[in-house]
C-alpha cells in the first residue's frame, strides 16, 4: 500500500466544509464533487461509526461496482475515517480473494482543521501502486470542485 496525502484550503467553516463533503443535508453535494472519479458516484449507507457504506458507480459498460466500507470514526466537523474491506460487482460484495487482498483494510482519513474560518481538509489515503496515478490526477481536482461548492 502506498500512502498519498491532499490538502485543500476552504474559505468556510469546518462545519460547512463537513456537511457539504459528505453529503449529510443533501447527497448531491457529495455527488457534486466526487463526481471528478466518475460521473455517477454516490454512496449507500450512513456516517456513522460503525456503518456500513457502499461508495458506487456505474463503469463504461453501466455496470454498478464500487468498494464495500466501514465508518471507523467520525468525529463531526473534524475527522471521518473510512475502512475499505471489499468490492462491490454489481449488488454482490466481495469481501475475500486477490482481488480485494492488495487493498483490504486501506483506510481514507478526512480531517478538518479550522483557523479564522479558513477549513483546510487533509485527505490520509490509501492505494494500492496501480492507483497511484489516478488518484494523484484526480483527488485534487475533486477537492478543487468541494472547494468551490464551499465556498459558494
Amino acid at each position: 500500500m502506498k500512502k498519498l496525502q491532499f490538502k485543500v484550503s476552504v474559505n468556510a467553516p469546518a462545519a460547512r466544509v463537513y456537511e457539504i463533503m459528505l453529503g449529510t443535508k443533501s447527497k448531491s453535494t457529495y455527488e457534486q464533487w466526487t463526481s471528478l472519479f466518475n460521473p455517477t458516484s454516490t454512496y449507500e449507507g450512513g456516517w456513522n461509526k460503525g456503518d456500513k457504506i457502499h461508495f458506487v458507480g456505474t463503469d463504461e459498460k453501466g455496470e454498478k461496482g464500487g468498494m464495500v466500507s466501514r465508518i471507523a470514526e467520525n468525529i463531526p466537523n473534524r475527522f471521518v475515517s473510512i475502512q475499505h474491506y471489499g468490492l462491490l460487482k454489481a449488488d454482490r460484495e466481495i469481501t475475500e480473494g486477490p482481488e480485494v487482498e492488495k487493498w483490504a483494510n486501506g483506510f481514507e482519513n478526512y480531517s478538518f482543521e479550522e483557523k479564522n474560518g479558513i477549513t483546510t481538509v487533509t485527505v490520509d489515503l490509501d492505494t494500492t501502486e496501480d492507483f497511484v496515478d489516478y488518484m494523484s490526477q484526480s483527488f485534487p481536482k475533486a477537492l478543487d470542485k468541494l472547494k468551490e461548492i464551499c465556498e459558494q
